[in-house]
């Protein structure tokens, strides 16, 4: 292709939506004009559906639940005025309550809230975290926020050390739609010991965002809660960061939800847009299409050249993987589809896997993604070479790495913002979100629907209520595995015994001869237990 040609099509394949200065490039994505028309019957039938999805047509038949995450930054769009009242009402107390904590109108024993813990999982954390990280700024933050999205004892350990000493000024985010999701519940027993050690009341400082009528709810109400929060049917975990899940603790760190809203709805408007060309989302579903056959066959590598944007790929696996990764397609045929995603953010990928991006295996395909303007905060420039400023350096290794892939034949794609504010974080959301739901109706899947994630949850308690017999079996008479498993019922299981008899011994709660050889070992009870 002659320079000019090149210049040519550059120009043509990009898409910018003026309002939020954002460009998407798609000149290295494969999107070829004709493959475009080939696509406009069924993109059209996708854009079609998404009109009904925000009309609140029924996402979910097995579960006879409406998708709504677009009205909750435009209200006005709701199927039903109890909807949009709720969502402005919401909307109202989440930012009256925020005022309250940072005026000290609500405020621990004896001091403000400076802290506040925030307890979810999966898209209740993940969200949370990754606008947190992106728009926060320590020591200027008016709450400095701390998350726990596992239920791993030693991560409840390294913060409540962290918050030695500061209980009294911790406010507590409970953040589970059921109340009865293993890891978020576990949490919230787990921090609660930490206040009740100290003699600290933890109704005064604990606030639920869950189901109306939920096991959470029914307990913060019972027990006097600082206020509970709405979760609703029709706002999955992965879309939930402009509901209460993500504007109330980014309400508190003192970010400006309304501009992240506003920026969110920006890009709503402009990705309804039945123009394909006009239409970011719609643009980067084609060319996850174009670069994956359709079928997944090549992974999306997420490359943010801003380290505010170093949670975005963590946050995209979930709603792109959780979203797309189904065995099923709409019509109950096996089909396997889905997009695995990955990432870090440059410049560290330049010395980490940039090498196999250029030179390995082509099996993925890159998302840039770059900010042109430096630092948000006043600080005077520093220029590492003449004329150069490290700023410059970052552009240029993403330009640099760009051109490098292109030029050994791999595909990328190019989202630009002005700057990291909550302007463009909430149009990054909206952006993706568009997008997977666009591409899931090409590959004819539901991507509002996990029952993949459900079964792992019904083997996690299986195994937990196997734990339970061998705890009850073990005696100090010893036993080998075999014997064990046969005690619990489960003669064919016994590699899940020994496995679960490895952690208990680990953890003082068993006791074991020859526990490295699964053959030949004998387990007892601890001897406390004995």
């Amino acid at each position: 292709m002659s320079s000019s040609a090149a210049w040519e099509h550059f120009r043509r394949q990009r898409c910018v939506v003026k309002p939020l200065e954002l460009t998407l490039d798609y000149s290295r994505a494969e999107l070829t004009d004709g493959w475009i028309q080939q696509m406009e019957g069924p993109l059209g039938a996708a854009l079609r559906a998404m009109d009904a999805l925000e009309a609140g047509a029924i996402a979910n038949p097995d579960e006879n639940r409406m998708v709504g995450h677009y009205w909750l930054r435009a209200p006005h769009r709701a199927p039903t005025r109890r909807i949009a009242a709720d969502i402005e009402t919401t909307l109202a107390r989440i930012r009256a309550f925020a005022a309250d904590v940072h005026a000290g109108r609500i405020r621990g024993e004896s001091s403000h809230f400076a802290r506040v813990v925030s307890i979810g999982i999966g898209g209740s954390a993940l969200g949370p975290m990754f606008v947190a990280d992106a728009l926060g700024l320590p020591g200027r933050d008016r709450v400095a926020p701390h998350f726990i999205d596992n239920t791993d004892p030693d991560g409840f350990e390294r913060l409540r050390q962290e918050l030695t000493g500061r209980l009294g000024e911790t406010l507590v985010l409970v953040i589970s739609k059921s109340g009865s999701t293993p890891e978020p519940r576990n949490a919230l027993l787990t921090v609660r010991s930490w206040f009740e050690a100290t003699g600290l009341r933890f109704a005064r400082r604990a606030v639920a965002i869950t189901g109306e009528g939920s096991q959470l709810d029914r307990q913060a109400a019972d027990e006097g809660w600082l206020a509970r929060f709405p979760m609703w049917d029709w706002v999955g975990g992965r879309t939930s960061q402009t509901s209460a899940v993500g504007l109330l603790p980014a309400a508190l760190q003192g970010l400006d939800v309304d501009a992240l809203l506003a920026g969110a709805a920006a890009c709503d408007e402009a990705t309804r847009s039945h123009d394909v060309r006009a239409n970011p989302a719609a643009l980067l579903a084609l060319a996850w299409h174009r670069l994956t056959d359709g079928r997944g066959a090549k992974d999306m590598v997420i490359l943010p050249y801003k380290d505010r944007l170093l949670l975005l790929s963590r946050y995209l696996q979930q709603l792109v993987m959780e979203s797309l990764g189904k065995q099923l397609d709409s019509q109950g045929r096996r089909v396997e589809q889905g997009i695995a995603v990955y990432g870090n953010k440059g410049s560290t990928d330049q010395h980490a896997y940039v090498q196999q991006l250029r030179d390995g295996l082509n099996n993925f395909f890159v998302v840039f993604i770059r900010v042109l303007q430096d630092t948000l905060a006043e600080s005077p420039r520093v220029d590492v070479e003449p004329g150069v400023t490290s700023g410059d350096y970052l552009d240029a290794f993403l330009l640099g790495t760009r051109g490098a892939l292109s030029e050994n034949g791999r595909a990328s794609l190019t989202l630009t913002l002005p700057r990291v504010d909550e302007r463009g974080v909430g149009a990054l959301i909206a952006l993706f979100e568009r997008a997977v739901g666009l591409y899931a109706s090409l590959i004819n899947v539901n991507a509002y629907h996990q029952p993949g994630v459900e079964a792992g949850k019904k083997a996690a308690a299986q195994v937990l209520q196997l734990q339970r017999g061998i705890l009850a079996a073990l005696s100090d008479t010893p036993l080998d595995v075999a014997e064990l498993a046969r005690r619990c019922g489960v003669p064919g299981e016994c590699e899940q015994v020994y496995e679960i008899l490895r952690h208990l011994a680990a953890n003082g709660r068993a006791r074991g001869t020859g526990v490295d050889d699964p053959e030949t070992s004998t387990w007892f009870a601890p001897a406390a237990a004995q």
